[in-house]
């Protein structure tokens, strides 16, 4: 290989670290590895054992491998005990994690959403798991969501109803319901027992407490909290919490022109990433407990380890090859690097 070659691939990694955006992270089933999706397709693998050890040097900080799982960007990325699913432009993939660990992922079998008339491939935007049921949630760019049997493989139920595409889709924890987000304004709650429209709508731009006319109507994250009591959800109109059997907004949270990308519910605390270069971390009264910088620009994921209490850890990415790991949740350990 020439020396111009060289400094031409050399000189094309630096323009895609310079804009790269994570989009997606997810990690490991047993708590002890991290996983990252980017704007080019590829998955990043990281080793939190290794970030985490006293004796952590750079190399620790960079993947153990990546691999190409797109052509395009990858959106969301979930996990089952056997698999990791991912999803981006086409087909949803799953890959093996006994695979993953010995560096050697491949397809193990693919998901396709029913062909539309007007629509070529369409991106999907979300992902929800139910271990209970063994059943994989989608949702994106033709607007609806479906329901994926993972014994079979096969799509036993479309939900209908969104006018524009899904941003996002999460379960209820204590019932069978799941809630999608979507650029129509609306936050729909659907229960897979009903086959026809959804349970409950939520439209946060039609409240004056919610709306931010500016901004926009979209909504591009949700969230139940654990006993299915709450509801949290925003985009266009402000980051709000919302009674789930009134289904009316009690709480708005204060982020004047930011609009949130990523929202959770961790223990007594809501917590929130957008377009700022910050962690939000929310009483569920709406006080901001604390504002914690970040390195993106502009945030799309967050992850709590939540399956390894020694490597309990939240990790943010967004638009940055830097993803940011928060050991007490409170200030930035450090950087992973994705490269």
């Amino acid at each position: 290989m020439s020396l111009t070659t060289n400094y031409q691939e050399e000189i094309l990694k630096q323009r895609q670290q310079l804009h790269m955006t994570v989009f997606a992270q997810c990690v490991s089933p047993d708590g002890k590895y991290l996983l990252a999706g980017n704007s080019y397709g590829t998955i990043a693998v990281y080793s939190l054992n290794a970030a985490l050890s006293p004796d952590a040097n750079e190399a620790a900080l960079k993947p153990i491998f990546t691999f190409k799982a797109y052509d395009g960007a990858i959106y969301a990325l979930t996990t089952t005990e056997k698999f990791l699913i991912s999803a981006g432009l086409g087909e949803i993939k799953a890959w093996n994690w006994s695979e993953i660990i010995k560096k050697s992922p491949r397809v193990v079998w693919t998901l396709s959403a029913p062909k539309s008339s007007h629509l070529g491939l369409t991106e999907t935007n979300g992902l929800a798991y139910n271990s209970k049921d063994n059943v994989l949630y989608s949702g994106g760019g033709d607007n609806h969501m479906y329901a994926w049997d993972l014994e079979t493989g096969t799509c036993t139920n479309t939900f209908q109803g969104h006018q524009d595409y899904i941003h996002s889709v999460a379960l209820f924890n204590q019932s069978q319901q799941i809630v999608s987000a979507s650029e129509d304004g609306s936050v729909r709650i659907w229960d897979p027992r009903n086959e026809g429209e959804a349970v409950g709508i939520l439209e946060p731009y039609k409240h004056d407490e919610c709306k931010r006319s500016q901004l926009g109507k979209w909504i591009s994250c949700v969230a139940v909290d654990s006993g299915d009591d709450w509801l949290v959800c925003g985009g266009g109109p402000s980051l709000s919490l919302w009674h789930l059997r009134s289904l009316s907004p009690t709480v708005t949270f204060d982020t004047p022109n930011t609009c949130p990308q990523i929202v959770t519910f961790h223990d007594s605390s809501i917590i929130s990433g957008g377009n700022a270069a910050s962690i939000d971390h929310w009483n569920i009264n709406g006080d901001l407990k604390t504002r914690v910088p970040c390195t993106s620009s502009s945030v799309f994921s967050i992850v709590i380890n939540t399956a390894s209490q020694h490597n309990r850890v939240l990790s943010a990415a967004g638009t940055s090859p830097n993803i940011d790991i928060y050991t007490n949740f409170g200030y930035k350990a450090f950087s992973l690097q994705f490269c």
